[in-house]
């Protein structure tokens, strides 16, 4: 004889469908395209260290270029690699606080979690152009590329945290799930 199914007094969540919209759509390319562009940026820093190591270690002449390029490179692949995880959920988060509230609770924190994530992308962006217009003339030392090269990433990593949160908004209130880039 077997077991009789004893019934779960759990409530079962409902698995969110995928958002399918045109926002979705779009944000998905950007965040893998920026995916791309962070990985070949981070190969390009470690070719760009590795020669400079063998400059000085090897041929006992340090190119005096590569260091001011490896700073400016660590902007854009950290800044456009952090808004992509935005999009796709790789931020620090408190999920495991977030699991044990009901579910009309947890969506409307996660839906204020989502428009405080936009407020600090739109805070970026202003900052961003703010301090890019201040160096706006100025010259990064040993690569004669204007300084305002270091602040284009903050503001294009605000825009991107915009969009993607404004995306999980959305997806949020339709009761979907947003798709990460990497599937």
């Amino acid at each position: 004889m077997s077991a009789p199914h004893v019934a779960s007094h759990e409530p079962e969540a409902a698995a969110a469908r995928p958002s399918t919209g045109l926002l979705s759509r779009i944000n998905a390319v950007v965040a893998r395209i920026g995916m791309y562009l962070s990985v070949s940026g981070l190969l390009v820093i470690v070719t760009i260290v590795f020669y400079q190591v063998f400059g000085r270690y090897v041929l006992n002449s340090s190119p005096t270029w590569t260091e001011n390029l490896a700073l400016v490179l660590i902007l854009y692949v950290t800044l456009i690699g952090a808004a992509v995880g935005v999009r796709d959920a790789g931020h620090i988060g408190m999920d495991s606080l977030l699991v044990m509230l009901p579910d009309h609770l947890r969506e409307k924190i996660e839906l204020v979690i989502h428009v405080l994530v936009a407020l600090f992308g739109i805070a970026m962006v202003y900052n961003g152009w703010i301090l890019g217009a201040s160096v706006g003339t100025v010259k990064i030392p040993n690569l004669g590329l204007p300084e305002v090269v270091r602040y284009v990433p903050l503001i294009a990593s605000g825009a991107l945290i915009v969009s993607f949160s404004i995306e999980h908004i959305i997806a949020l209130l339709r009761g979907e799930e947003v798709v990460p880039s990497w599937n």
